[in-house]
C-alpha cells in the first residue's frame, strides 16, 4: 500500500502519542516504533510523534542514528517553557519540529497568550493552545481567532471526569469553528465510533464522530445537531457520514493523538474507509 491508497480525508489524521497514558509505551520502544509507522503500510495516516518537553533530552540519543530532519515532532509544553523547548528540539539533528501543544497555566490571562506565542513560536511550527474546560475557554478562542495559532480540545483521559459529554464537546467544536479556529483533539479517542469502554465503563467519543461533527459544524449545523452526531454509536451510520465529508473538513479538524497507530488503521479498514491491503500482507 502507498500514500495514494489513503483518502485525502484521512491523511495525517493520527498523531503518535504512544508514550502518553493509557498506552505509556517506554520512549526507548516508542521512537523506533514511530519510525517504522512512518515508513510502513499506513505511513500516510501518521502525523508527528508527540513528546513532553521534559523528555526531550531523553529523545536525543534515541534519534542519534536517524537522518537529519527525518523525525517529525510535536512537543507538549506549558506556555512559560515554549522558547526553551524550541531551543532543545533544535539541537537534535534528526528532529524536525512541526508542532507545539501549549498548556496555559491558570494565572496566565487569555490576552497574554497570543503575544507570548508570537515571540516564541518559530515560523513554520504549528502551535495548538489547549482550551481549558472552564470559563476561560470562550475568551481564549476569541484571542486565537484571526491568528496563526490553533486550538487543542481534550476529549478524555485516565478518569471518567476528564471526558467531556456530547454537549460540552459539541459546544467546543461549534465555538471553535464559528470563530474560525482550527483544532486538534487529544486523549480518549480510542475507537473510531462512540462507545462505552468495557474495562473502565468510561463513555468514549469516536474520532470519526468528531470528524463528522466538525464537518456538520462547518456546514452551519446547530450545537444540538452536533450532539446527535457525537452520540451516534452505529458504525454503519458513522461511516456513511464520514464518506459524505469533503476533505476540506481537515482544515478544521487537523488530527488527533492516539496511543496506537495500528488500531485506528484496522478500525478504518473494518469500516470500509481504508483498503483491506493497508493492514494485511
Amino acid at each position: 500500500m502507498t500514500g495514494a491508497d489513503v483518502p485525502e480525508l484521512l491523511v495525517g489524521l493520527c498523531d503518535d502519542a504512544a508514550v502518553f497514558p493509557p498506552g505509556s509505551l517506554p520512549l526507548e520502544q516508542a521512537v523506533p516504533a514511530h519510525v517504522e509507522h512512518a515508513r510502513g503500510r499506513w505511513a500516510a495516516l501518521v502525523g508527528p510523534f508527540i513528546l513532553a518537553a521534559a523528555d526531550l533530552d531523553r529523545l536525543a540519543p534515541l534519534a542519534a542514528g536517524l537522518p537529519e530532519g527525518s523525525f517529525d515532532l510535536t512537543v507538549t509544553v506549558p506556555l512559560p517553557g515554549v522558547a526553551d523547548a524550541v531551543a532543545v528540539a533544535g539541537r537534535i539533528p534528526a528532529v524536525r519540529l512541526v508542532g507545539l501543544e501549549v498548556v496555559v497555566p491558570e494565572d496566565v490571562g487569555a490576552a497574554e497568550v497570543v503575544p507570548a506565542l508570537d515571540r516564541e513560536v518559530p515560523a513554520g511550527v504549528t502551535a495548538y493552545v489547549e482550551l481549558p474546560r472552564d470559563h476561560r475557554r470562550a475568551g481564549l478562542v476569541a484571542e486565537l481567532a484571526g491568528t496563526r495559532f490553533l486550538a487543542k480540545l481534550r476529549t478524555g483521559g485516565v478518569r471518567a471526569d476528564l471526558y467531556p459529554d456530547e454537549l460540552e464537546l459539541a459546544a467546543a467544536v461549534h465555538t471553535a469553528v464559528a470563530a474560525g479556529v482550527p483544532f486538534k483533539a487529544t486523549a480518549g479517542l480510542h475507537h473510531a465510533v462512540r462507545n462505552t469502554d468495557p474495562r473502565t465503563g468510561f463513555e468514549q467519543h469516536g474520532f470519526l464522530n468528531l470528524l463528522a461533527a466538525t464537518g456538520a459544524a462547518a456546514d452551519g449545523a446547530s450545537v444540538d445537531r452536533l450532539v446527535e452526531v457525537l452520540a451516534d454509536r452505529d458504525p454503519g451510520s458513522v461511516a456513511a457520514r464520514v464518506r459524505g465529508l469533503d476533505a476540506r473538513v481537515r482544515e478544521w479538524f487537523r488530527s488527533f493523538g492516539t496511543c496506537s497507530i495500528s488500531e485506528p488503521a484496522e478500525e478504518l479498514v473494518d469500516l470500509g474507509l481504508l483498503p483491506a491491503g493497508l493492514v494485511t500482507d
